[in-house]
């Protein structure tokens, strides 16, 4: 892609001033568009050493409402970063609607940066180019606009840049012995270069290359891009679109898997209380080698209203240790959190390397209660399940241990529950109107619940089904499963 760039382009200084402030003009008008619409926008900047990302950066912010807008300088990840998926520190500084982030680098450094520091033949495997292009059609498909710029330059360009940088005392700093060594491999770079884009260059998010060597052309390419984007977005965006992560539309039914759960099993209590304490034993050494590891585990409980998340899920913490995890309930999101993408709340309390963050409900909250009730559309719930799993897939491919517990009841017996939290005082406010209006919905519950055990159980992250008509053999169950599976997996 690089190699057919004609880098001799050039726009003369009359050209350039007589369209400065109609672009400017255009930029800022965009931007209030984009607010109104509330419709985020993310615009990225890779490019060689010394090509001008600073500058270009500098000029699109002076043509903007600073208010609306963010700069992200990505450097080499922190401490606290490395102990997280690598797209968590991403995910996390995503904009929200009506807002603009740019990012000086971007999560492309794994490819232009980490992978320069490999042999060009221990390249980046297809699974990291695959989590960054869901990534991307994950924002576009929730109305971001994105936008990625190459800023290229000649080999002989960059090393005039570099050594007039050097010859000013207060810019001499800007360059470093990794810049003159990537620039000493010039081709090599190019070559990564290339292959990235080649990966990643979209039908939802493709890569513009800029040609660099002249700031003015550069700058009226940019703002030209830009203000060509944002114009096709607004002008579409009451029109039905294009959504790439949207199910086929002969997406196979799912089959009534937990009509066949057979509820019945129990436990009796001296049998309960001899399991008991030695499973928790256990868990709390596991959670010790599991910090020891440096992995991390996350536990998603989910199930019926009554059906004992909250008891079963202090028995299986009631040993370990506070400090290495935490437990995380899940409400409707506020206002912030409805400004970001879906996940984006989610991703804000993935636990660090060590850590294990217990989810009292979660992003399943989509495929189930806003489905049912009506709180997202249909386009949207139906193209979760493919985002869950490829979230999931990510966090499992970072190490983290994921453990998925759907707590089963029949109608019965959450029935019988109900009218025991109403009897007992010390009960009653656990029960709501709205639990007796989910009832009302049970067969569309059962509906949700089928279709999302069966679209997100993968070998990577499998749901397991806990028969909780009985209290004390869900505790155990969920006890063993959790103890079993990270035997082996920290084995």
């Amino acid at each position: 892609m690089l190699d057919t760039v004609d880098l001799s382009k050039r726009t003369r200084k009359t050209e350039y001033k007589a369209r400065k402030d109609d672009l400017e003009n255009q930029l800022g008008e965009l931007q209030r568009k984009l607010r109104d619409l509330e419709l985020p926008m993310i615009i990225l900047f890779e490019g060689w050493g010394a090509s001008g990302k600073g500058t270009l950066i500098n000029k699109l912010l002076l043509s903007l409402d600073p208010r609306g807008a963010t700069v992200h300088s990505i450097t080499e990840p922190t401490a606290e970063e490395h102990s997280h998926p690598y797209l968590w520190r991403f995910w996390t500084r995503t904009p929200a609607r009506g807002r603009i982030a740019i990012f000086d680098r971007s999560w492309y450094s794994r490819f232009l940066i980490e992978d320069y520091d490999r042999s060009i033949a221990d390249k980046v495997g297809d699974r990291t180019y695959e989590e960054v292009n869901a990534f991307e059609r994950q924002l576009i498909d929730d109305g971001c606009i994105l936008l990625k710029f190459f800023l290229h330059i000649s080999p002989k360009e960059q090393e005039a840049r570099f050594k007039e940088l050097e010859s000013n005392p207060s810019t001499a700093w800007r360059v470093t012995e990794r810049d003159w060594e990537k620039h000493r491999h010039y081709g090599r770079y190019a070559k990564i270069t290339n292959l990235m884009m080649a990966r990643t260059s979209t039908q939802y998010a493709p890569w513009t290359v800029v040609e660099a060597e002249d700031w003015r052309y550069a700058t009226q390419k940019v703002f030209s891009t830009v203000i060509q984007s944002v114009e096709t977005r607004v002008r579409t965006h009451n029109q039905t679109e294009v959504r790439f992560g949207s199910p086929p539309p002969d997406q196979d039914p799912a089959p009534d898997k937990l009509s066949e759960v057979d509820l019945s099993p129990k436990l009796s209590r001296s049998e309960y209380g001899n399991q008991l304490r030695k499973h928790q034993e256990r868990a709390r050494e596991l959670e010790h080698e599991l910090y020891h590891q440096g992995r991390s585990a996350i536990i998603v409980y989910e199930g019926w209203d009554a059906a004992g998340k909250g008891g079963n899920m202090k028995r299986l913490l009631r040993r370990m240790d506070p400090r290495g995890y935490e437990v995380i309930p899940i409400a409707a999101p506020n206002y912030v959190e409805k400004a970001h993408h879906y996940s984006w709340r989610f991703w804000q309390v993935i636990p660090r390397d060590g850590h294990i963050a217990v989810f009292d409900r979660s992003w399943y909250g989509r495929v189930l209660v806003e489905r049912v009730e009506g709180f997202c559309t249909q386009e949207e719930w139906k193209r979760a399940y493919r985002e869950i799993n490829e979230m999931e897939e990510h966090l499992v491919n970072h190490g983290t241990i994921v453990f998925k517990f759907w707590m089963h009841i029949d109608s019965e017996t959450q029935l019988r529950r109900f009218q025991d939290r109403q009897r007992t005082p010390h009960k009653r406010w656990k029960m709501t109107d709205e639990d007796w209006r989910n009832r009302n919905k049970w067969d569309q519950y059962h509906a949700a619940f089928n279709e999302m055990i069966y679209r997100t159980n993968t070998d990577f992250a499998p749901w397991t089904i806990v028969e909780s008509n009985d209290k004390r053999y869900a505790r155990i169950k969920t006890l063993k499963t959790f103890c079993a599976e990270l035997e082996r997996q920290l084995r």
